[in-house]
């Protein structure tokens, strides 16, 4: 099965839009304690778990990278000027 999104990559791509656990969880509705044992590496969530929650973050503008050698990441869309 194909991995949506890693525990490194939700972590990195909060980061980038400055969102806490509790802000992602409620852009996506995925239960703060699901999200950080998730993150924390305790717990693997369903797919569609972890498919709401890598959409929350593609909506506020993070870009996932897969992996290609070097590793799978995250990046934020570059805003037109």
């Amino acid at each position: 099965m194909l991995k949506t999104l890693t525990s490194a990559q939700s972590r990195a791509g909060r980061a980038l839009v400055k969102w806490s656990v509790r802000d992602l969880s409620e852009k996506c509705g995925v239960h703060r304690n699901t999200i950080s044992a998730f993150e924390t590496d305790q717990t693997e969530p369903n797919g569609s778990t972890l498919t709401v929650l890598r959409q929350a973050l593609e909506t506020a503008g993070v870009e996932f990278i897969p992996e290609n050698g070097g590793g799978a990441g995250v990046r934020l869309r570059k805003t037109s000027p």
